[in-house]
């Protein structure tokens, strides 16, 4: 349990870190952010954390990268989640043809690897001019991201199906939802935040992939993947610009796994013993 109470700590500091305001994360300031040949300041006790090519200081851009970023997480793995949970119980519960043409399914997903469709669904998704500038990416990591989820419930949910409490259910008269909200879901809800807790740290560094590669949110808006991208020319004359994002990307993927683990620790028997 070590482990996710490190965790824990981790997304803790970066839900602050989130939340102080970064009010100069997109202002160019270009007479005082630069030196005197143009170049970005280093770190310093007016910028933490140095300025940018524009000026624009660094630790704020990382606070409001940290915010848009778990933002996304938040809904894209809820998103995955959702379908995931819907799509495992219903073919765990219901088996034979139902269970055959959900879990075909996930195999034609499973198929194309989880970046590369992404990728393709993401750029598809910004043409389709959508509402919210965070709709592709969280629509994109949530219809890519929910195969785990739908297999691993539908597995514990087949066992579950066959327990002396859900036969007793359906001998009552107990309807399948009845069956399923009242009696199986409680017994995955360990399950599913380990689920949840894994699912996070896969789509914060997906979508610091896609910000990466110009298929996350527009600029302005500042993630850790567009941050790193707009770093790459200066990792030899600035460091902090690659150094800053990147440690923040492996400090909320480590933080989130490791919370998965200490979570499956918990919710496992066999880990108990």
């Amino acid at each position: 349990m070590r482990g996710a109470l490190v965790g824990a700590l981790l997304i803790a500091l970066l839900c602050l870190l989130a939340a102080l305001p970064h009010r100069d994360a997109l202002a160019p300031d270009i007479d005082h952010g630069l030196t005197a040949m143009g170049a970005p300041l280093s770190p310093s006790g007016d910028a933490l954390l140095g300025t940018d090519d524009l000026g624009r200081d660094v630790f704020a851009r990382i606070s409001a990268g940290t915010a848009t970023s778990l933002e996304l997480a938040t809904l894209s793995t809820l998103l995955a989640l959702a379908i995931g949970l819907v799509v495992g119980l219903c073919a765990g519960y219901a088996g034979g043809a139902i269970d055959n043409v959900l879990m075909r399914l996930v195999d034609l997903v499973l198929a194309f690897p989880f970046l590369l469709l992404a990728i393709l669904l993401a750029a598809l998704l910004r043409e389709a001019d959508l509402a919210s500038a965070n709709a592709p990416v969280v629509l994109t990591l949530g219809i890519v991201g929910w195969t785990t989820t739908a297999r691993v419930i539908r597995g514990k949910t087949l066992t579950l199906a066959r327990s002396e409490y859900v036969v007793a259910a359906r001998a009552v008269g107990c309807s399948p939802l009845r069956i399923i909200v009242r009696h199986i879901l409680p017994n995955v809800a360990g399950l599913v935040a380990v689920l949840a807790a894994l699912a996070f740290a896969q789509n914060l560094l997906a979508e610091s992939v896609l910000s990466y590669l110009g298929l996350g949110l527009p600029p302005p808006a500042p993630t850790w993947g567009r941050m790193l991208f707009e770093a790459r020319a200066y990792y030899r004359s600035a460091p902090w610009l690659t150094i800053a994002p990147g440690l923040a990307i492996l400090t909320a993927v480590v933080a989130f796994n490791l919370l998965a683990e200490g979570l499956r620790a918990r919710f496992d028997p066999k880990e108990r013993r």
